[in-house]
């Protein structure tokens, strides 16, 4: 009786253990303490694109404000005038069913260009994406490519990091400071503003705006980066409600790629059991929010299509076919044809 009391007891404390342990590994997850991303610089087809898009839409936002049209600012939203100009329009409050159908138009655009194509708002034109490109951009300029960046952070703290680190984040500080300038210029005359900032005569509310958009710049694409993706942005969450079997969205060929593994240039890797993915992990360092493509579709995916590039340089290297990872439907990963329209069958 005493050795089954002993071996209850042991029991006992051993499941209490193991429940602490799972507790412990638990919150260690929900609680875990950021690792910095540094995304490798990628070419491609896809790269270009995400380039083109970011040069046209930051042109537009940055030069528009500057555009007149007769003697005015082409576009002004004079808010104490309650006057609303677009070019040669002039809309007043009581025009607001035109802003409403507006938005209703361009959310359910959203929606309908989503479950046709995933998330390409995401990878190309939304806002985090474009200005976490070039603040990215600014840092491989100042810091180097991703592995002098990894190096100089685990680097001692030094005259030349100091020097660095200070030269990367007045880069950000400035361009952030004139994002806030500019989009304070769409709701105040542009040129007016600078002639005040220039005479220090800038009002208390429009020194307010253009600190607080430049701080949400600053912090957004400096700092928290796909942190606002993954964790502050509803889309990510509810898109899986707008995807079926037939969306456009970037996927990895499992039934190709498996078993991955190394393996050298000359070697056919059929001889050896394996698939095409030579487990390089290149599509993970490429990757902004730094997910492994490899695990299958996760909510984490912008659909920004880097991995794509990446895979496919690393298959023309190797010889082999591009496409292991690759814009495609579940249905065609599946050798499946698409839904068909049940109105019409």
């Amino acid at each position: 009786m005493e050795t089954e009391s002993l071996a209850k007891s042991d029991y006992r404390t051993t499941s209490q253990v193991a429940k602490h342990s799972r507790h412990e590994d638990l919150e260690q997850a929900l609680y875990e303490k950021r690792q910095k991303i540094y995304p490798r610089q990628v070419h491609g087809l896809f790269a270009r694109l995400r380039l083109s898009g970011v040069v046209v839409l930051m042109g537009m936002y940055y030069l528009t404000p500057w555009l007149m049209w007769d003697d005015r600012q082409a576009i002004l939203f004079d808010l104490p005038g309650r006057k609303f100009y677009i070019f040669g329009l002039i809309f007043w409050p009581q025009d607001l069913i035109y802003l409403s159908a507006l938005l209703i138009l361009a959310a359910l655009s959203l929606f309908f260009f989503t479950a046709l194509a995933g998330r390409l708002w995401c990878g190309y034109a939304c806002p985090q994406t474009v200005w976490t490109e070039v603040f990215l951009w600014i840092e491989r300029k100042i810091e180097g490519d991703r592995m002098r960046q990894i190096k100089l952070d685990k680097a001692p703290w030094n005259g030349r990091k100091l020097a660095i680190k200070g030269a990367k984040h007045g880069a950000w500080i400035a361009l952030s400071l004139w994002t806030g300038y500019t989009f304070v210029g769409y709701f105040t005359p542009i040129r007016d503003l600078g002639e005040s900032l220039l005479t220090l005569g800038l009002g208390p509310w429009e020194t307010f705006w253009v600190f607080f958009y430049g701080f949400a710049t600053y912090g957004n694409a400096g700092w928290l980066r796909e942190q606002v993706c993954i964790y502050m942005c509803p889309y990510a969450r509810f898109q899986s409600a707008m995807f079926d079997k037939d969306t456009l969205i970037i996927s990895y060929d499992t039934a190709r790629g498996e078993p991955r593994g190394s393996r050298k240039r000359s070697v056919d890797p059929r001889q050896l059991g394996l698939g095409d993915c030579i487990d390089c992990t290149m599509c993970v360092q490429v990757c902004p929010t730094g997910i492994d493509i490899r695990k299958g579709l996760q909510y984490q995916c912008i659909g920004c299509a880097a991995c794509v590039d990446a895979c496919d340089d690393v298959m023309d290297r190797l010889g082999y076919e591009p496409g292991l990872v690759r814009y495609t439907t579940e249905n065609a990963l599946d050798g499946k044809a698409a839904h068909e329209n049940p109105a019409r069958a």
